[in-house]
């Protein structure tokens, strides 16, 4: 039996990439290997739905600060203090699943993990203020030099980390993200109408996935849609100052009748929407992995999507791979998929087989495989 230690902050409080990560990870391991415990450190166990499979797991466990100053300032004790928690539980391996892992842990013997999502603040320095840049660097430069062990979510995140943090490769090990378990199963009629009654959902629609914020670039896609008469476009997310840009152009451009957008749902609801859609579209300029490519592939969907990065690691032979700083060629996609059932069919069928690459039951193995490698590096001391 392992006892094995999870940062908890994303699993709680994030509804976006990071807190799937560490939601799916806890979810499948713990799902797939029964006989070890499972223990997640968080500041606050406060309600999340997405956390449900907690309740049904008796080898879970949540640990919060045992005392009130750290509990208001869960900042020091994530970053240090959870040490204490970890030696006082016992725990085997504590895997940092969000970029970083804490202060002294490295003293301990408590072998460690940490998962690296992507250096776009790096890349993309532009995108992110100084002070933020600073901190980034500083927080993943050190759990990287610290850790036993690295996941990279893509191979493009290895390379990265490599290059940009001097990491020898041996430490590495590429183990790629899945998705939420919902999006793997087929999902009744009744509720995909249902769904589509309650947010108005246009009969046909292309849809887009994601926060929107200027790296995931959705301004380019209207500025593709404005080009083709009578599309319709589905956007499940939400974001701030980029997203008032895309209001003004949709505006501007007398659009809004094509556009809708949604937040806040469920994931049964992202599911059945999903579903309903007729391509999935993703043109960010860059991500460490692209989980919605996954749950379109999953929801035997056609994605087109960025043709650099680490896209075609999650959309494999199937997906149609455009430039996303070009409207037109995300355009010319579009109208491709669109010209041709035989296509369309082509594109479902074999990206669902693609899919399967990414299943619980893979992902799951992967993350023991490395787990047990650790642990027998214990057993010998």
């Amino acid at each position: 039996m392992i006892k094995l230690g999870y940062d908890g902050k994303r699993a709680f409080f994030n509804n976006t990439g990071l807190g799937n990560y560490s939601r799916d990870t806890i979810r499948v391991v713990s799902k797939n290997f029964t006989n070890n415990k499972y223990y997640i450190y968080t500041s606050n166990d406060s309600k999340n739905e997405r956390l449900d499979f907690i309740n049904s797991n008796k080898n879970i466990y949540i640990k919060t600060p045992k005392n009130l100053f750290y509990k208001s300032f869960d900042i020091l004790w994530r970053s240090k203090k959870v040490v204490d928690d970890l030696l006082n539980d016992e725990i085997d391996i504590y895997h940092g699943l969000s970029n970083e892992i804490p202060y002294g842990i490295e003293a301990t013997g408590i072998k460690t993990i940490v998962t690296i999502h992507d250096l776009i603040f790096i890349r993309y320095p532009n995108l992110f203020n100084p002070f933020d840049r600073y901190i980034y660097f500083k927080k993943f430069k050190s759990a990287c030099e610290r850790a036993n062990k690295i996941i990279a979510v893509s191979k493009q995140t290895k390379r990265d980390i490599i290059k940009f943090f001097n990491i020898s490769e041996e430490k590495i090990t590429v183990i790629y993200q899945g998705c939420n378990n919902i999006f793997q199963k087929e999902i009744a009629i009744e509720k995909q109408n249902q769904v589509a009654k309650k947010y108005n959902l246009p009969n046909k629609f292309l849809l887009y996935v994601g926060t929107i914020e200027e790296r995931k670039n959705l301004l380019n896609l209207l500025k593709a849609i404005k080009k083709i008469p009578n599309q319709k476009l589905v956007v499940v997310g939400n974001g701030k100052n980029y997203k008032k840009k895309c209001l003004k152009y949709i505006q501007v451009n007398n659009l809004e009748k094509n556009i809708l957008f949604i937040n806040n749902l469920s994931l049964n609801e992202i599911r059945a929407i999903y579903a309903k859609a007729e391509i999935m579209i993703y043109p960010s300029i860059f991500e460490g992995f692209g989980i919605p490519i996954l749950e379109a592939l999953f929801s035997k969907v056609p994605v087109i999507t960025s043709k650099d990065g680490c896209f075609s690691e999650a959309g494999g032979p199937h997906t149609s791979y455009i430039n996303p700083l070009s409207s037109e060629d995300i355009k010319n996609a579009i109208l491709k998929i669109q010209s041709s059932n035989e296509i369309k069919n082509k594109m479902t069928n074999n990206g669902y087989a693609y899919a399967q690459n990414f299943t619980d039951e893979k992902i799951a193995i992967n993350l023991m495989n490395l787990y047990k490698s650790l642990w027998k590096l214990l057993m010998k001391h």
